[in-house]
């Protein structure tokens, strides 16, 4: 049965909570984000304090204390002990058995009947009463135990019985839904190694996987998952990235490479420097997403929160003015037949079918995503995603492979050797180009030569190298240094040296193979404009944008300048529709927060790409966008499945009832039945 925060030792937040507060409420619950102690609960207990916090970070209490679980009750709890079910049903069977048999006293046929109700519905007048305490007088709980004391009013004794034990059935069969469905999301991501074996001086030592520093060696045997990330040092093996990538392939791993936790070793032991500690791991970061998530709700369940909390009270009123006015003005009017007409809809209106169904939809969908290697930030940012018709891609690293090689050097001079002096120049740049030139370099960099370094994101670096001034970049950073240089019609960085230009080097990228038909899916899904933004020059962009079938291409942009670009097609969009950016999340932060959504493709090892984007794809293939949305639409449907269904049979059984066709058992099916339905429903999306 529902529980509700009482105070000190109440079993919503945990036996051992010393004193507990509503406002600002630090109950547990779970669908909250990352655990934090809380000042209210005894040492040792994992409070959620942003279960009731405000969405912007503070704590100033339940803003919504009807769906939060700890403060209102919403929460299906623990079942009520089977032998109370037991004795109801036996007391209800004997009150509706035995006068077939014998003459009961009415008396004894009411208390019959009255201990089956208590015994089912103790529960619920508990939870009554507390909600009336809280000054919460339009509840679940309230609807069902004034609707069933107004049917023992008008003598309806079996009626009332059977409201309360069809309800408490379906409250059970519902808590048992969203328990399941909260243990596949809870075992999905129950990946993150509790102990790492460390290599030491004396010996292979387990640890707890939180104490290892970085820089320590551990030791991963088959069959084990890797507890932190890092660099293997030795040993070769085959990894199971599927639980972070979704990818079934095992990736094949040596040493030098770099490794994620909550991998799984396949076949040889390996032994790994750390580069992470536990908090700041891959996996940790994941389930910190995951948590983070459940507590963003999106619009259509803000939404119905909002008409909930409106539409109990108005139809409790219309119930109570349709029992009161007909047989006040209306000759021959019944009050036990318009009353009993009132408490019907007190039945029928109650609104859980939509309260729980619609978060376990958005929540199966988040979980559906992240089975397909899919971090999704919240339920605003799922729904977000089942209405893009714009987006725009970063190029490198997206929708091409990211890794370039040289194709040639082409110097202008004689008397300059361009493979050396390029190695040199771009020897301490962040940028892809600049180390994959380094990396061609196969005769060794002499640090020593290089008297001082400087670079300017996006543009190109200066480089004092023997003495003389070395410029490396783009045809405009050299334009802006007064040197003259042409564009290409490939990727190139160009040089000059000592105010000379000396020539330039041809690199290659290749489009992902999976690019091309990523983006004509989306636009098979309604998509209706792609555009690409790059730093790069104009020729080799718009090959790129022509190979792939992309509307515009945006070329030659700094980092701000792509904002600018987003910016733009916001404005410009011909709907509603929203207005995607998907990059690698490498150099893209402020243009992924920019965006209506940010996507980061395979940014899950890059700490830019979790705190800037909306959307983590675990993976480097474009085709994830495409589940994505396809997901977020998925669930968008069930969602508004649901709410016309319910509304609709609800609003039907309603009519009917103020009309005297409906009879109670319609009024039950209308709640209890519906909400059923609705979350069967619901639950199609966990195995989407």
């Amino acid at each position: 049965m529902k529980k509700v925060c009482e105070g000190a030792g109440c079993d919503c937040c945990a036996q051992n909570a010393v004193t507990h507060e509503p406002k600002p409420c630090t109950c547990c619950h779970e669908n909250t984000t990352t655990p934090a102690i809380s000042e209210n609960t005894a040492e040792g207990h994992e409070c959620h304090s942003s279960c009731c916090s405000d969405e912007d970070g503070d704590d100033g209490g339940c803003d919504d204390e009807d769906s939060c679980a700890c403060c209102s009750g919403d929460e299906p709890e623990e079942p009520i002990p089977f032998w109370r079910i037991g004795a109801g049903i036996l007391a209800y069977a004997a009150a509706l058995i035995l006068p077939v048999f014998i003459e009961l006293n009415i008396f004894v046929s009411l208390a019959l009947f009255a201990a089956a109700w208590l015994l089912i519905g103790l529960d619920v007048v508990k939870a009554t009463l507390s909600d009336f305490k809280r000054g919460k007088f339009f509840t679940e709980n309230s609807l069902m135990t004034i609707a069933t004391l107004g049917a023992f009013a008008i003598q309806e004794y079996p009626e009332a019985v059977a409201i309360m034990l069809f309800y408490q059935v379906g409250e059970q069969l519902q808590g048992f839904a969203v328990r399941r469905s909260r243990k596949n999301i809870k075992s999905l991501m129950d990946i993150r190694p509790d102990s790492a074996a460390v290599v030491t001086a004396s010996g292979v030592m387990t640890v707890p996987a939180e104490t290892v520093k970085k820089g320590d060696y551990v030791r991963v045997l088959p069959g084990e998952r890797l507890p932190l990330d890092g660099k293997i040092v030795e040993g070769t093996s085959s990894l199971n990235t599927s639980a972070l990538t979704g990818e079934s392939l095992p990736r094949d791993v040596s040493a030098g490479d770099a490794v994620l936790s909550g991998s799984i070793n396949l076949s040889g032991v390996l032994t790994i420097e750390v580069t992470k500690v536990f908090a700041e791991s891959t996996i940790s970061k994941i389930l910190e997403l995951t948590q983070n998530a459940q507590a963003k709700k999106a619009p259509t369940e803000k939404l119905i929160t909002k008409l909930a909390a409106v539409y109990t009270p108005i139809v409790t009123g219309t119930a109570f003015l349709l029992a009161v006015i007909p047989p006040l003005f209306i000759s021959g009017a019944q009050w036990s037949d318009w009353v009993y007409r009132g408490l019907l809809f007190l039945v029928a209106s109650c609104p859980c079918a939509l309260v729980i169904s619609i978060p376990l939809g958005i929540f199966g969908g988040i979980g559906a995503a992240s089975r397909g290697g899919t971090l999704v930030k919240g339920g605003q940012y799922l729904e977000a995603l089942a209405d893009v018709d714009t987006i725009a891609f970063d190029k490198t690293g997206t929708l091409t492979e990211g890794s370039f090689t040289v194709s040639a050097y082409c110097a202008a001079v004689e008397n300059v050797d361009l493979p050396t002096l390029s190695a040199h120049a771009e020897y301490y740049s962040k940028h892809p180009l600049g180390q994959s030139i380094t990396a061609a370099y196969k005769e060794g960099v002499d640090p020593n030569r290089i008297q001082s370094f400087k670079e300017v994101a996006g543009q190109g670096v200066s480089v004092l190298l023997d003495g003389k001034k070395v410029l490396a970049g783009s045809v405009n950073w050299l334009k802006d240094n007064g040197i003259q240089a042409t564009n290409t019609s490939s990727v190139a960085v160009h040089f000059a040296c000592d105010g000379e230009y000396v020539g330039h080097i041809e690199l290659t990228d290749q489009i992902r193979p999976q690019s091309k038909g990523a983006l004509t899916a989306l636009k098979a899904l309604g998509v209706k404009r792609l555009s690409m933004l790059t730093g790069d020059n104009r020729l080799p962009a718009a090959k790129v944008a022509k190979d792939l079938g992309i509307d515009d291409v945006h070329a030659e942009l700094l980092p701000a300048h792509k904002l600018e670009v987003i910016e733009k097609l916001k404005l410009s969009k011909v709907s509603k529709g929203i207005v995607m950016f998907v990059g690698d999340g490498i150099n893209d932060a402020p243009v992924l927060a920019g965006a209506d959504i940010g996507v980061a493709m395979g940014g899950i090892g890059s700490d830019a790409a979790i705190d800037a984007a909306d959307v983590v794809l675990m993976t480097d293939n474009p085709e994830g966008i495409v589940r994505a949305i396809q997901t977020a639409r998925f669930t968008k449907r069930v969602v508004w499945q649901n709410i016309v269904f319910a509304m609709g049979i609800k609003l039907l059984v309603l009519v009917l009832g103020a009309f005297g066709v409906a009879t109670m058992w319609e009024a039950v099916f209308a709640d209890v039945g519906v909400a059923l339905l609705a979350l069967l429903n619901a639950m199609r999306i966990m195995r989407k």
